[in-house]
């Protein structure tokens, strides 16, 4: 029986990672969701939930990533420590009941410690009136990342309504040096530190660090059937605001709007970016699908359809998308075009699945998913293979992998 080109590949990653003692993790990777053994666990558990491999790989790389004491408190978040083991050990409890869940209820219990005492914290900065920091909120560091856990594993709970309570009042404008800026305005640069060349700050967009992720959470929970007090009304806030800062008849949007745009009201002129997961229009569009179909507006489904479909097929977008990865490479757009192709109504599903052939031809060997050195998640050879398993095997990922990513 012949197999998909692309399995081939995906079989080749996962035999250099099959063995965790091989590999070297430097100590601040080893707890680390997108470098460390927890997010090289994902793979294997992919696979095994497909049938394609053993459940022993995953078993020995999440033992791999629980062998020293894990981070839990405030230098934790959900890519590193105890949030990060527990998404990965979730992941494989799905399909082995039973398996995981003494020591997942465990980090259930200390993970809601962790997640009240930084809505106690933001609560109170929005009640000062004081801008937001990125890692309070953003998806990899903050709220959001840990209510695209708590979503899956306690819909209805406390602890996610809480979460769901403090980002719809994320989107509320703060009054800010007579200002009035949106909630989840920022006084730094994209890094999260002060900058030069953000004098004011910014308002970020990106599914990593930005609106776009609350977005993708917001619409998420709606579709669980989860809905706060204000919820429709954030995800109409957000929408609002990418609609005023779309770009190119409509079909692409900036990684983030600086303090001197705001004011102005226009976008200062710049170099086409690549449309990736992390920033850009491919997160963007899907974070705004999923608005679109939690709300069952069906033309605006189609227009960020349409806005997926162009950039995963302009050639200058995808000339400035250089990396194989999945924060920011081709793996990332493969997997944002299978999600949203399944979901996508019937008259743009075909034309976003068109695309998805000429994106796995740019990741085309083993090599290539190892180019950068890095064997994890986010920007490594796991993650291209765990985005390239769906769309190889005409089947929806099987294990909620991608559940950190905020796209399903």
């Amino acid at each position: 029986m012949t197999t998909h080109p692309a399995l081939d590949l995906v079989d080749a990653v996962a035999s250099r990672l099959a063995d965790p003692e091989v590999q070297r993790f430097s100590p601040s990777y080893r707890q680390h969701l997108a470098y460390g053994p927890a997010g090289i666990a994902l793979l294997h558990i992919e696979r095994a939930a497909h049938g394609l491999g053993p459940w022993q790989r995953a078993h020995d790389w999440l033992a791999a990533a629980s062998r020293q004491p894990l981070t839990s408190g405030p230098d934790s978040h959900p890519f590193y420590g105890t949030p990060a083991l527990a998404h990965a050990l979730a992941c494989a409890a799905d399909h082995l009941p039973g398996s995981y869940q003494r020591a997942l209820n465990t980090m259930d219990d200390r993970i809601a410690i962790d997640v009240g005492r930084r809505l106690n914290a933001a609560h109170h900065r929005i009640d000062a009136g004081r801008l937001p920091q990125l890692a309070e909120f953003d998806a990899i560091r903050g709220l959001t990342g840990y209510g695209a856990y708590l979503l899956r594993r306690a819909p209805d709970g406390a602890t996610t309504r809480a979460v769901l309570d403090y980002v719809v009042r994320l989107t509320e404008p703060l009054a800010h040096q007579d200002e009035a800026l949106p909630g989840w305005w920022t006084d730094t640069g994209p890094s999260g530190y002060p900058d030069d060349r953000f004098p004011g700050g910014h308002a970020n967009n990106g599914m990593a660090h930005g609106i776009g992720g609350a977005l993708a959470f917001l619409a998420l929970a709606a579709r669980h059937g989860t809905i706060a007090h204000g919820h429709h009304a954030a995800i109409r806030t957000i929408l609002t605001w990418l609609d005023r800062w779309k770009t190119d008849h409509g079909q692409a949007w900036p990684y983030w709007i600086t303090w001197d745009e705001l004011r102005t009201g226009c976008r200062a002129p710049s170099a086409v970016q690549r449309p990736s997961w992390c920033y850009g229009t491919a997160g963007l569009a899907r974070a705004q699908q999923l608005a679109a179909i939690a709300f069952g507006d069906i033309d605006r489904q189609t227009q960020a359809e349409n806005a997926l479909a162009a950039a995963l097929t302009d050639a200058d977008q995808l000339k400035a998308t250089t990396d194989k990865g999945l924060c920011h490479g081709f793996a990332g757009l493969v997997h944002i075009a299978t999600r949203a192709a399944d979901d996508a109504h019937i008259s743009t599903a075909a034309r976003i699945r068109a695309s998805i052939p000429a994106l796995l031809d740019a990741i085309h060997s083993a090599d290539t998913a190892f180019r950068n050195g890095d064997p994890g998640l986010l920007d490594g050879a796991a993650g291209t293979a765990l985005a390239l398993i769906a769309p190889s095997t005409a089947t929806p990922p099987r294990s909620a992998w991608d559940a950190c990513l905020l796209v399903a």
